[in-house]
This record gives C-alpha cells, sequence and structure tokens, in this order.
C-alpha cells in the first residue's frame, strides 16, 4: 500500500507522483486512498457474497498448491472489477492478487477467468507486459467458483485520460506506451505461445455482433430504438472478412493498465477476460474511442472538451498514424464502421451491467453509475453507422 504523505502518493522507492484529483492511484486501490464511493447500494446475498472470501480456506489451499506461499493472509476486494471479483492478498509471504468468477446466475461465455489466466502466462513469454501468473483454480469448492491468483504489480494506475497528474513530456510518452504495447500484442504470433486455439478463425465481426445482441437481449431492461437499429444495420454492413487475425484485448485503456512509479513506462496489461483471436483493428478501434466518446460522471474516461496539443497528448491522427507505423495495419478507410461497432458492443456490456444491477449481482462499487451508459452510446454507435453510410 502506498505511504500517504502531503500532495503525493509514495509508490515503492521511485518517482512521487502528483497527489490524484480523478484518479492515478496505486494498483488495484481507488479505495486504498480513500475516495468516496460514486454510488451506494445495498448488496443483494449473491453481491455480499462476491465481496468477501473465506481467507482460512484460501490460506489452507494456497499453502499446498502455490510454491513459497506462507499463511496467514488477509484480503481486500478492490472497488473496481465490472465483472470478475478481485481482491488485494497480504500474507506474510507477500502480496498477490486473486480474480475470481462471481457467484450466482451468470451470462454464457461471460466471466472467464481461466481464459484470463491462459492468455497472461502464454504472453509471458512476449514483450506486452503482464503480471506473472502463479495459479489457476478450477475446483469451486474452495472458494465457491474458478480464480486465479497472479503476482502483485507495484505501480500506477491512472483513471483520467487527460493525464492532470503528469507534465506534458511524461503524457506524451505515457500515450506513446500505451501505442507500443497494443501494437506488441496485436504483432504477437498466438501459435508461437500455445494460444493457436484461442478463438476461432474468420467471421469476427459477424462472432462479436452474435454474441453481445445475445447478450444485451438477455440482459435488456427497455426498449431502445439505437440499439435496434444498431442490430439490423451491423446485420446489413458486415465488413469483409480480409483475414487478419491476431490476439486482441478486447478491454485495452488507460485504467487497465499499470504504470512504473518511477517513469512512464507500462508494467502490466490488466483485465483480459475479453480477449481471444480477432480483428487487430476492431482491438484499435475500441482504445481510440476515448478521443470520441461522450464524457461521463459514470468512471468513463473522455479526451473530448480537452485541449491535446496543450497538454501533449497526440490527437486521434497522430496516434493511428504512430499504430500505422508499428504494425502497417490501418484502420482508416473503415474507421467509422469499426467505431459504430465498438460503441454498439460496449452499450451492450453496459447493458449487461444494468442487468446484474437490477438483478443485485453487481460486484463494482461502479457499476450502478453505468445504468446511465446505454442510451448515449447506442446513439454514439448510430452517429458513426450514419457517417459509415447507413442505409
Amino acid at each position: 500500500m502506498p505511504r500517504r504523505r502531503k500532495g503525493v502518493v509514495e509508490i515503492g522507492t521511485g518517482r512521487r507522483w502528483p497527489r490524484p484529483t480523478v484518479g492515478a492511484v496505486s494498483a488495484l486501490g481507488r479505495a486504498q486512498l480513500g475516495e468516496p464511493r460514486l454510488m451506494e447500494k445495498r448488496m443483494t446475498p449473491a453481491a455480499h457474497q462476491a465481496a468477501q472470501i473465506d481467507t482460512h480456506a484460501l490460506a489452507r489451499y494456497l499453502e499446498a498448491a502455490l510454491p513459497g506461499f506462507k499463511g496467514p493472509l488477509t484480503a481486500e476486494k478492490t472497488p473496481t472489477g465490472q465483472s470478475n471479483p478481485t481482491f488485494l492478498l497480504s500474507s506474510a509471504s507477500g502480496r498477490y492478487v486473486l480474480r475470481k468468477k462471481p457467484p450466482g446466475q451468470l451470462l454464457k461465455s461471460a466471466h472467464a477467468v481461466d481464459r484470463e489466466f491462459r492468455v497472461m502466462k502464454g504472453l509471458g513469454q512476449t514483450d506486452v507486459p503482464v503480471p506473472r501468473m502463479l495459479l489457476l483454480c478450477e475446483d469451486p469448492s474452495i472458494l465457491g467458483t474458478e480464480f486465479f491468483v497472479m503476482e502483485f504489480v507495484d505501480g500506477v494506475v491512472f483513471w483520467n485520460p487527460a493525464l492532470p497528474e503528469l507534465d506534458n513530456a511524461h503524457r506524451l510518452r505515457v500515450y506513446d506506451e500505451q501505442n507500443r504495447a497494443l501494437a506488441a500484442l496485436h504483432s504477437a504470433d498466438p501459435a508461437t505461445i500455445g494460444l493457436a486455439d484461442f478463438g476461432r478463425p474468420g467471421s469476427y465481426f459477424a462472432r462479436q455482433r452474435d454474441r453481445w445482441t445475445k447478450q444485451y437481449r438477455a440482459s435488456e431492461t427497455e426498449y431502445l430504438a439505437d440499439m435496434e437499429t444498431m442490430i439490423a444495420w451491423l446485420n446489413a454492413n458486415e465488413p469483409a472478412d480480409d483475414g487478419r487475425v491476431s490476439l486482441v484485448h478486447g478491454d485495452y485503456r488507460l485504467d487497465n493498465i499499470i504504470v512504473a512509479p518511477a517513469e512512464p513506462k507500462i508494467l502490466a496489461v490488466l483485465d483480459w477476460e475479453l480477449s481471444t483471436l480477432g480483428d487487430p483493428l476492431a482491438d484499435f478501434s475500441y482504445h481510440l474511442m476515448q478521443w470520441v466518446m461522450p464524457p461521463s460522471d459514470a468512471g468513463v474516461g473522455s479526451l473530448i472538451g480537452h485541449d491535446l496539443a496543450a497538454l501533449g497528448i497526440p490527437s486521434l491522427e497522430a496516434y493511428v498514424e504512430r499504430y500505422v507505423e508499428r504494425t502497417g495495419r490501418d484502420p482508416r478507410p473503415h474507421l467509422p464502421v469499426y467505431l459504430a461497432y465498438n460503441f454498439f458492443r460496449v452499450a451492450a456490456i453496459f447493458q449487461g451491467i444494468v442487468g446484474r444491477v437490477r438483478d443485485g449481482t453487481a460486484t463494482s462499487d461502479y457499476a450502478p453509475a453505468k445504468v446511465q451508459m446505454v442510451r448515449p452510446f447506442a446513439e454514439k454507435a448510430w452517429e458513426f453507422a450514419r457517417q459509415a453510410g447507413a442505409q
């Protein structure tokens, strides 16, 4: 846990980052800095269960299964983790991070902690920065659901893409690091790291469209005309499959990245639940959404309204050009289509969160605030569909 002093958050022995207003925090914890929750909600039994784990049972299991582990341990649930509850474990042998499936009835194919473990373990052999995977437990009798344990990475997580905590030079380097790490992911060969079967090749958009349509329907709470229009539009406007296949993260954004405490270098990319084999340009254009997404109070970062040149943050055009230089892949000819798809996809994801709030199984403190985001993201999806030439 970072040592707190006036005006700064000091992590490890490196640089003292300025104390955050919106969110540079030690890895895994706005709660560690005492930030108030965005919205309080009485937890149902399922959500209450998700927020707790049996530390005695876990310690016994880890002492037998994880070399070098020594109890006793304490577990602190982080306030984040939209889908899979995440805990900071502290023990006599050090700190670890545990990520588990939530309890209760779950949407099909969601909360796949085993896939998260597998992809990060494979990427540990590449230039993509990931935490070291320590253990996967598929036995639900230990904690009630599957879980995995990974190393604790001591660094900084930034929540505001404008990076008010940094100066211009460091902002630029953080953005270039994000670009570099994603280009490295899209350049990795899945076959050489044991992930050739991590997804089905071909028909990526069709499969993704069908998946998110089904999940939207499964958690639908009201009729949204723009979502219905987008479902029909995506069915009629599927991009041609040009055979591009790479590992894709599925949720690559600033607050899923841990930055070194002493320099703007990415130490780890987190939250691989949505990773698969797919279209790298669809993955990259999801990352570009922060330049064009509607601002909100729901913890969704947006660069709209900021003077990027004054902040030292690259424009969307300059950022895309750097990615093209690194990978040889260019999203610009079809960028409105990619963005329309991604805004629809995120609206469907938010609707899934709405469904979990409705059912009382949401495990993140910030989940209720996402309720208001479905409609504006659906509207933005249709805006980009019109730009792409909607019929």
